[in-house]
């Protein structure tokens, strides 16, 4: 026999540890996409609001009153949304894809881990990278460190765009890659949103935009950050759950063979029994 009963006895058994570690990691990622799911409708509708009250603040302005100028900028950014953990599958590759090919002017802000060791890979020059959120409760925090990094390099380094770039999960779709623009806001997009009379307000109406303005850009990440950890635990869900089903697959092959060893060494016991009991009648 070229395998021992007990070396298979030992496979099965770490394959059964094997087992339970990835039963509770799925569990543990279904547990965090589901939150996070539940979270995700609350969030848009933040996002929404904010919209409204712009749309609202604009009618502030009067009618001949021209857009705000922005002075001329180069260079684009773009904030990218990847997991921070493994065992999700090909995602962040497509993140990365999505972004398509950047030049030198491009300002990259990158959260996740994984994304991170990509980009480095992929020699690409990161103005600002990140952490993505453990939990869906710190998104928030996410998405103001994001506000932050992108408002601070837009003072030495103004930019002319600065675009979204998010997976998002839906059932049976699976997951998407979203590519949303955050900046330059144009005000155009919030026309038809405005409800009853004009606000009343103690702001000047250039203050209260620009505030609203940042609020709404703050929302927007807020979107896409609890998007993307929904993304990455609903892949960690479907990566788990193949791991599970290949684990039960080799259990069966191992137990099988666990079955023909322990008959096999059985049968030679017999043989043996056998044939000493037939020399000693002789």
């Amino acid at each position: 026999m070229t395998e021992r009963l007990e070396d298979i006895s030992g496979r099965i058994h770490g394959t059964q540890q094997l087992q339970t570690v990835v039963s509770a990691m799925r569990s543990i990622a279904a547990a965090r996409a589901q939150q996070s799911r539940a979270l995700l409708p609350g969030v848009t509708a933040y996002a929404r609001v904010v919209a409204g009250a712009i749309a609202q603040a604009l009618r502030l302005l009067p009618a001949d009153a021209a857009p705000p100028s922005t002075p001329a900028q180069d260079g684009t950014g773009l904030v990218l949304f990847c997991p921070e953990q493994g065992f999700v599958g090909a995602y962040a590759r497509r993140v990365l894809d999505a972004a398509g090919p950047v030049t030198a002017d491009t300002a990259i802000f990158l959260v996740g881990s994984r994304g991170v060791a990509l980009a480095e890979e992929r020699r690409l020059r990161l103005a600002w990278h990140g952490f993505m959120a453990p939990h869906a409760d710190s998104v928030a925090v996410v998405a103001a460190r994001i506000a932050d990094a992108l408002y601070d390099h837009m003072q030495d380094n103004p930019l002319a765009r600065v675009d979204l770039i998010f997976p998002s999960w839906s059932p049976g779709r699976g997951i998407a890659i979203e590519r949303r623009s955050l900046l330059p806001l144009d005000p155009g997009s919030f026309a038809g949103m405005e409800t009853g009379a004009a606000p009343l307000t103690t702001l000047p109406t250039g203050v209260l935009l620009e505030r609203l303005a940042e609020e709404y850009v703050y929302a927007q990440l807020c979107h896409a950050a609890m998007a993307a950890f929904t993304a990455e635990n609903e892949a960690r869900v479907q990566t788990m759950a193949a791991a599970h089903a290949n684990i039960q697959t080799m259990l069966a092959q191992l137990q099988a063979r666990e079955r023909q060893v322990r008959q096999e060494t059985i049968t030679a016991e017999v043989v043996e029994l056998a044939a000493g009991a037939g020399s000693l009648h002789r």
